[in-house]
C-alpha cells in the first residue's frame, strides 16, 4: 500500500471508541476497523449530497468488492481518533477509497484500500452519477 504521509484527504472525521468494540485484551477487534472504514465513506457520501436510499431507489447500488487492510496499532477502550479518506475513480467500473486511521495523538493505526463497484438494477456498471458527484476529489 503507498505512503500516506504526504497524502492530501478528502474527508475526515473524529470517532470515540465504544465498549463493546474492544476484545478482552483491551483493544478494539480487528473487525470493528471495518465498521469504522464503512461509517467514514458514508458519511462522506451523506456530507457530499448522494443518499444511498435514494440510489437504491434508483436501482444503482454502490457495494464492497475488495478490502486490503494493514493494521499498524491499537486503538483502545475511549480512545479519539480520526478517519480519513481519499476517493480515486479507476477504468471502468472501480472507485477505490483509500483510507486510514489515526489515533488522537497522530499515529498511524490502520490504512486500508477499500475497491468499491457500483451495480445498476444488480448489473454491474460505471456508476456514472456517483463519480459524478464525487468529480472534484478525482
Amino acid at each position: 500500500m503507498k505512503d500516506t504521509k504526504d497524502q492530501k484527504y478528502a474527508f475526515e472525521m473524529t470517532m470515540r471508541v465504544r465498549d463493546y468494540e474492544v476484545d478482552s485484551q483491551g483493544i478494539v477487534n480487528n473487525a470493528v476497523y471495518l465498521h469504522y472504514l464503512e461509517h467514514t465513506r458514508h458519511e462522506f457520501c451523506r456530507v457530499g449530497g448522494v443518499s444511498f436510499r435514494e440510489l437504491h431507489e434508483k436501482g444503482l447500488d454502490p457495494v464492497v468488492r475488495k478490502v486490503e487492510i494493514e493494521y499498524l496499532h491499537s486503538l483502545t477502550l475511549c480512545q479519539e481518533f480520526v478517519s480519513k479518506l481519499r476517493p480515486e475513480r479507476r477504468q471502468g467500473p472501480r472507485f477505490i477509497f483509500q483510507q486510514d486511521i489515526f489515533s488522537d495523538e497522530g499515529v498511524h493505526i490502520i490504512t486500508a484500500r477499500v475497491t468499491v463497484v457500483c451495480l445498476d438494477h444488480g448489473k454491474l456498471c460505471r456508476g456514472d452519477e456517483l463519480a459524478e458527484a464525487f468529480s472534484q476529489y478525482f
